[in-house]
């Protein structure tokens, strides 16, 4: 029983649907590359995915004493006393070994980097600047950014390629909004906790405007994966365009309305966006192995 609640804890450290989101993101950046081959793929988003839970580990461990002042983060597995920070660290330091070594071995040279430069941007920039500025999401969306970069490499994509800097532009507009949507529902918490938030700089009125200003660029940054050929295909790229317009739309509530439950919906919207523009980048990738 023991060993079951010490997994159960690692699998609470890990945040496996962040990670499993960052696992997809390199598979369709992998499938969309030139060169690309679904054994070696397989291979990197595993390394991805199992990196992306090393960083979260990571991270929790950094952030133990802030997440033990925050409702939200109270029941995580360091503040509600599931697991001793050591066995948390050497947890993280497992999975990040593990994800930087399996990445290598299947993507090269290149992934490897990447996935060093993924865990010092979140683990080191990104976590350090949390505690100095309200404004960390923006450089911390950087991260976003890194995975679908990380597929595409592994498959002998060039990191120059247009296609790739359209989506991980997408990546990086979306991952903005994404974090100041938890502000706008839980600001007063980050405050508590110490730490700088949007809602001790501007009004949740301003934040509800500057994020769904956001959200509009993040659609707008969507419809341009066709003109720079990340989707090809003219049927998938269609799609795009009701999607943003549903997304758009839905976060009109946050000028409309000051409720704090207002970016509840907005939030799982904007999640359910990237994830069904993944599916329309994976289809279209998968397809060009279509004889």
């Amino acid at each position: 029983m023991r060993r079951v609640a010490f997994f159960r804890a690692v699998a609470g450290l890990s945040r496996p649907r962040i990670a499993l989101v960052s696992a997809c993101s390199a598979f369709a950046g992998h499938v969309l590359a030139p060169g690309r081959s679904l054994l070696h793929g397989a291979g990197c988003v595993l390394a991805v995915l199992i990196l992306a839970a090393g960083a979260s580990a990571l991270n929790q461990f950094q952030e133990r004493s802030v997440d033990a002042r925050m409702e939200r983060t109270r029941s995580r597995p360091l503040p509600a006393g599931l697991m001793t920070p050591a066995h948390a660290l050497g947890a993280a330091i497992i999975l990040n070994v593990a994800g930087l070594f399996l990445l290598f071995v299947s993507g090269g040279t290149t992934p490897f980097l990447l996935g060093i430069l993924a865990l010092l941007w979140y683990n080191g920039i990104y976590t350090l600047l949390k505690r100095v500025t309200a404004f960390a999401a923006v450089p911390g969306a950087v991260v976003g950014m890194i995975p679908p970069a990380i597929g595409w490499t592994a498959a002998g994509g060039s990191p120059a390629d247009p296609r790739l800097f359209a989506i991980c532009f997408l990546f990086f507009m979306w991952q903005v909004p994404h974090f100041w949507l938890q502000v706008l529902h839980h600001g007063q918490e980050y405050e508590r906790a110490g730490l700088p938030s949007l809602s001790g700089v501007l009004r949740p009125e301003q934040i509800g405007r500057v994020t769904f200003i956001w959200i509009c660029a993040a659609a707008a940054s969507g419809l341009l994966l066709p003109l720079f050929g990340a989707l090809q295909s003219p049927g998938l790229s269609l799609l795009l365009v009701p999607a943003a317009l549903v997304m758009s739309v839905r976060a009109l509530g946050l000028v409309t309305s000051r409720s704090p439950e207002r970016a509840l919906p907005v939030f799982k919207m904007i999640n359910a966006y990237i994830l069904f523009v993944l599916f329309l980048l994976s289809i279209e990738g998968l397809s060009l192995f279509l004889p």
